[in-house]
């Protein structure tokens, strides 16, 4: 309750906090221009940045899980890089105005990116479960120099850049609406929690217990495909937000996904919207995108995790 208390006067201060005048006062009054930039513009924010911080995090809550390494996340295993190289072939193919179907085959590359991810860590064997991120960092290294080269091509680099930079100045009202399907997606992660949970102890064990492990397996790989797919689409890119916050949540509450889930979300809203903020506050009037902010905290918390993971080992 005190953490659904915090977001709440956290997300109330934040409507405030902007280059546009809006104030408590002037929306008990009643000012016409003050409502209109509460409905059309922060509100929405608002909302866009609750549900891709909280839907982003319970996605790379159930790829940790699954995958049985904590530093697996959509960051790390080149599936937000491939919803971008999804995200140019539906520009080239039906324009930019076609985002459902940016959608769609934003969701089937970062599926197809994912599945030849863990395909390839099949096939090698690594004795330091630090090194399969460095992979995944490295592929999607890869499928991100693959984009650029292709948008260069075709003439869509400042395209491919203003879809896929993570950052909320540009979301207004009927720009984030697709955001609430990753809601219900993150739900249905919730009702497979517990079954997440058991395959996440791996194969024999699950199988042991009537799990269907392939089939949970998959269906959580599609789950998180498509949280990604969405938030890129929308909003743009967040790096390290589904690999630091349920490290950090998971670290204090343990591994049990039921039990873990809506702190997960909770956390990545917060932290998202933290970023946001001080996005928005460090260089006032300009902003900050929150995919630099979240990239800088980010990056500092990952490698924290990863010494510390390393000082466990040894």
């Amino acid at each position: 309750m005190l953490a659904v208390a915090l977001l709440a006067l956290a997300s109330l201060g934040s409507l405030f906090v902007g280059v546009s005048h809006l104030t408590p006062a002037g929306l008990l009054a009643r000012d016409e221009n003050q409502l209109m930039i509460l409905w059309e513009s922060r509100l929405p924010r608002l909302l866009a940045i609750l549900l891709a911080g909280s839907t982003l995090s319970v996605g790379g809550l159930v790829m940790m899980s699954l995958t049985r390494n904590r530093f697996v996340t959509p960051s790390t295993a080149g599936t937000a890089e491939s919803a971008s190289l999804g995200v140019l072939v539906a520009t080239v193919f039906f324009g930019a105005e076609a985002v459902g179907v940016k959608m769609v085959v934003a969701t089937l590359f970062a599926l197809l990116g994912t599945g030849i991810f863990l395909a390839l860590l099949r096939r090698l064997t690594f004795a330091d479960i630090i090194v399969v991120p460095l992979v995944g960092i490295m592929f999607g290294g890869v499928i991100s120099a693959l984009t650029t080269f292709f948008a260069y091509r075709a003439d869509l680099l400042q395209t491919l850049a203003a879809w896929t930079s993570g950052e909320f100045s540009g979301v207004l009202k009927g720009r984030y609406e697709l955001l609430w399907i990753t809601a219900a997606v993150a739900l249905v992660g919730y009702l497979f929690a517990d079954r997440f949970t058991l395959a996440g102890l791996g194969r024999d064990f699950a199988v042991n217990l009537g799990v269907h492990y392939d089939r949970v397996v998959t269906t959580g790989l599609v789950l998180v495909s498509v949280i990604t797919a969405v938030v890129v689409v929308t909003v743009g890119h967040i790096p390290f937000l589904a690999l630091v916050v349920p490290n950090l949540v998971t670290l204090l509450l343990g591994d049990n996904l039921r039990r873990v889930l809506p702190v997960t979300a909770l956390a990545g809203a917060f932290f998202v919207l933290c970023c946001d903020v001080v996005g928005r506050t460090i260089r006032y009037p300009y902003e900050i995108p929150v995919e630099t902010i979240a990239g800088v905290v980010g990056g500092a918390l990952f490698i924290h995790l990863v010494l510390r993971a390393r000082r466990k080992a040894a």
